[in-house]
């Protein structure tokens, strides 16, 4: 796995690499249209391909004097879809930079885990 980030990982660690899952991050459009192109082109040098149908952009504007509309990225001439949120190892990842939707389904999968325990946990009849 090192081999292989490591054609599309620059000096500073703007791409996170977790099982078949890689986040690019620029902060230009053209930026992340050279990083997704070298990094199809060192993953299938190595055999592995990357999923068009799967590839997704997400622009993301973490404070409030950044507007304007994201330029469209693309890949191999296709224009990649342009989502408003995108989940990555759990977490859920807004392009306006808040974490109510992160938050509000850890809540919700916590209260599952305890509706699965419960049962065991408050019965009596276990010490």
């Amino acid at each position: 796995m090192d081999e292989l980030i490591r054609g599309i990982q620059d000096e500073i660690p703007w791409c996170m690499l977790f099982a078949n899952d890689i986040v690019l991050i620029d902060e230009t459009r053209e930026g992340v249209n050279t990083k997704l192109e070298r990094g199809r082109d060192t993953l299938e040098a190595k055999g592995f391909r990357l999923s068009r149908s799967k590839t997704e952009y997400l622009h993301c504007r973490f404070s409030a004097s950044e507007g304007g509309s994201a330029s469209e990225v693309t890949f191999e001439g296709a224009v990649v879809p342009r989502v408003e949120k995108s989940r990555y190892l759990g977490s859920i990842i807004q392009e306006n930079g808040k974490i109510d939707e992160d938050v509000n389904q850890r809540i919700k999968v916590g209260w599952q885990q305890w509706k699965n325990t419960f049962g065991v946990l408050c019965d009596e009849r276990i010490r």
